[in-house]
């Protein structure tokens, strides 16, 4: 969500797809979505003409739906040639949300909406940056965002299969950051031995022609552990490197705000960034057939946000809600 017109803020990107995933599942009162219905919720909300901000596989997926193909084959490699980009990474992160401290079942109900779009690498990144939202809500004791981010994304790795050239990405960026390199040779490295080199088996700088592979899921997922690790948790550092990372670089930074955005809370991001902020949304500028012409608050998109893990924690996590002290209780 990255323009302001007039007080209120729009999205700019695919990542509006998460707005139209939690009105699909307060509307079908369904935390698992089968295909059929996030189908509908494709068709009912994303105009079939230009411009509808769509790109690569969500545009492949939504041209597939169309035709009456539903998820997860709008991902299989063999309809949707686009499969391997971000597309996934920019419409699932929430879903790690709506499970606090239980990636497990976070990769549950988000599996299907992140294979509506990607398959192979591109489903286990995004499985990453679900399992990194899931785990931001952990309440054990850190002495600092740092600390507790290293091992997040340690623990989020251990999803990311060993012979796969997601793995080995993430291995190749750790130890760079490890030995000491600045963030820039960290960058020419991971450039030259996946868009140059094309090693690890790595090949969509030469096989998707368009922009050499710039919308990737894989040389994206290199540049965004780039900017969280060498940001350590200090939110501004972060978006600062994962946006001069290049590539697609405004979808990284947006989840690594999301993240430590959360993370932090409203309060210190006021601190930070200063708290002259519109609390309006308007999902009509990207997104059409949503009541009151589109326009929502921040606050209200929240609390429905908290519905649903509402939800999650008493059916699917034998939790409960402690109305007195305004909090979930989550076994571990």
């Amino acid at each position: 969500m990255d323009t302001k017109k007039n007080g209120i803020w729009g999205a700019d990107d695919d990542t509006d797809i998460e707005y139209i995933y939690q009105e699909a599942i307060l509307e079908n009162n369904n935390l698992i979505l089968s295909g059929e219905q996030i189908s509908k919720a494709w068709l009912k909300h994303i105009k079939k003409e230009e411009e509808n901000y769509l790109w690569v596989s969500n545009q492949a997926a939504y041209n597939l739906m169309e035709k009456g193909i539903l998820p997860p084959a709008t991902s299989d490699p063999k309809n949707n040639p686009e499969y391997d980009m971000i597309d996934a990474q920019l419409t699932t992160e929430i879903f790690g949300f709506y499970a606090p401290t239980n990636p497990e079942l976070a990769l549950k109900i988000s599996n299907l909406p992140i294979r509506t779009t990607a398959s192979q690498n591109a489903a286990s990144i995004a499985e990453f940056y679900v399992s990194m939202y899931s785990l931001a809500a952990i309440s054990e004791s850190y002495p600092d965002i740092k600390t507790q981010v290293f091992s997040m994304a340690e623990k989020a790795s251990k999803n990311l299969q060993k012979e796969s050239y997601s793995y080995k990405i993430y291995q190749f960026v750790k130890q760079k950051y490890k030995s000491g390199l600045t963030w820039e040779q960290t960058r020419d490295a991971l450039n030259q031995k996946y868009q140059i080199n094309q090693e690890d088996g790595y090949k969509w700088a030469t096989e998707e022609k368009g922009c050499n592979g710039c919308f990737a899921a894989g040389i994206n997922f290199g540049a965004s552990l780039i900017s969280l690790f060498y940001g350590q948790g200090d939110i501004k550092e972060t978006i600062k490197i994962g946006t001069l990372c290049g590539w697609d670089s405004d979808n990284p930074t947006a989840t690594w705000g999301g993240l430590l955005g959360f993370m932090y809370g409203k309060n210190q991001l006021f601190k930070i960034f200063g708290n002259d902020v519109s609390n309006q949304f308007n999902i009509h500028r990207t997104r059409i057939n949503f009541p009151n012409n589109g326009i929502d608050t921040f606050e209200n998109m929240a609390q429905k946000g908290v519905k649903i893990v509402d939800k999650a924690v008493t059916e699917l996590m034998n939790g409960k809600i402690d109305k007195k002290s305004n909090s979930w209780i989550i076994p571990k």
